[in-house]
C-alpha cells in the first residue's frame, strides 16, 4: 500500500518545487513524489546527476570555506540557498569563526519552513523570505540590515540561482544590482548551469534537452554560455582558477564526485570587489 505524503502547512506537494528537486539531487529527504518524477527525467538526460548534486555542496563548502578562512570574510548574505542539507553555510562558516554571521534568502515554502526550524536559538544566522527578482527588497530587508555591516566586506553567495531566472528577468541587472550594494573587498561566489559550446560540443548537444525538459517541469532553467556567466561577475576580480567546472575549483582532497555526462555543464567561481 502507497503511503500518503504528508506537507507541512502551506507547503504544496502537487507543484515540483525547484528546492526539493534540487535537495532529492543532493541526498536529502525533504521532497516529495513530484519532485523526485522531475528529478528522474534530469536523470534520464543525465545519470551521473546525483554526483552534480554532491559536486555543487562540495564547491559550496570549498567556496566558504575560502571565504572563510583565507579571505576573512565575516559575513554572508546567501540568496536562494535552498532547504538545509548536511553542510551548510553558517556551519562551515563557523568551524573558522563561531561569531560568523549568515543570512539566508528564499521564497520556497519548503525552506523556509525546515530552515527556520534549524536556525531557531541561532542568534548568528537568520533565513527571510524575499525573491531574487527584488534584489532591493532583499538589500532593504530589517534582517539584511540589522544582521550585516555594509560598511565591512560581505560574501555574496549566488549559487545555483541565477540560472533559475529568464533573460526576460534580467539576470545581469539584478546581479549588478547585488554587486554595486557590496562595499570594497567584499566578495561573489557563483554557480550557474553552463552551456560549453564550442569549448565542447557534445555536451552543449545535450544541455538543450536538459533545458527543455527543466523548463517543462519547472518552468526555467538557462543553461548560459562562459561569456554570459562572466558577465554577472562585472568588474570583480576573480580569484585563482577562475571560473571553472565545479571539481576543478580548488580541489582539497575530499572525495570527489564521480561526475561524467554533468561535468561541462556547471561553472563555479569566487570574485573580489577592488
Amino acid at each position: 500500500m502507497a503511503t500518503e505524503e504528508v506537507a507541512p502547512p502551506g507547503v504544496d506537494i502537487t507543484t515540483p518545487s525547484i528546492a526539493r528537486v534540487y535537495d532529492f539531487m543532493v541526498g536529502g529527504k525533504d521532497n516529495f513524489a513530484i519532485d523526485r518524477m522531475v528529478a528522474q527525467r534530469a536523470l534520464e538526460i543525465a545519470p551521473d546527476g546525483l554526483e552534480a548534486g554532491r559536486a555543487c555542496r562540495a564547491l559550496l563548502r570549498r567556496a566558504v570555506r575560502y571565504l572563510a578562512a583565507e579571505a576573512g570574510i565575516r559575513q554572508f548574505l546567501d540568496i536562494g540557498s535552498g532547504l538545509p542539507t548536511e553542510t551548510n553555510v553558517h556551519q562551515v562558516a563557523h568551524e573558522v569563526d563561531p561569531a560568523a554571521r549568515v543570512v539566508y534568502v528564499d521564497n520556497d515554502p519548503s525552506v523556509l519552513v525546515h530552515g527556520h526550524a534549524l536556525l531557531a536559538g541561532d542568534s548568528t544566522s537568520a533565513l527571510i523570505e524575499a525573491d531574487i527578482r527584488s534584489p532591493e527588497a532583499i538589500l532593504e530587508h530589517p534582517v539584511v540590515r540589522e544582521r550585516l555591516d555594509f560598511t565591512q566586506p560581505i560574501g555574496l553567495l549566488l549559487f545555483s540561482v541565477l540560472h533559475h531566472l529568464h533573460d526576460a528577468e534580467d539576470p545581469a541587472g539584478i546581479a549588478e544590482t547585488l554587486r554595486d550594494a557590496l562595499p570594497p573587498g567584499s566578495h561573489l561566489g557563483i554557480t550557474h548551469f553552463w552551456d560549453p559550446a564550442e569549448e565542447h560540443p557534445e555536451t552543449s548537444a545535450r544541455v538543450g534537452e536538459a533545458e527543455r525538459v527543466f523548463n517543462e517541469s519547472l518552468g526555467t532553467g538557462r543553461w548560459r554560455r562562459r561569456a554570459e556567466i562572466e558577465a554577472f561577475i562585472g568588474d570583480f576580480e576573480l580569484i585563482e582558477p577562475g571560473l571553472v567546472p565545479l571539481a576543478e575549483w580548488r580541489p582539497d582532497g575530499e572525495a570527489v564526485a564521480e561526475q561524467k555526462e554533468t561535468y561541462y555543464t556547471m561553472l563555479a567561481g569566487v570574485a573580489r570587489k577592488r
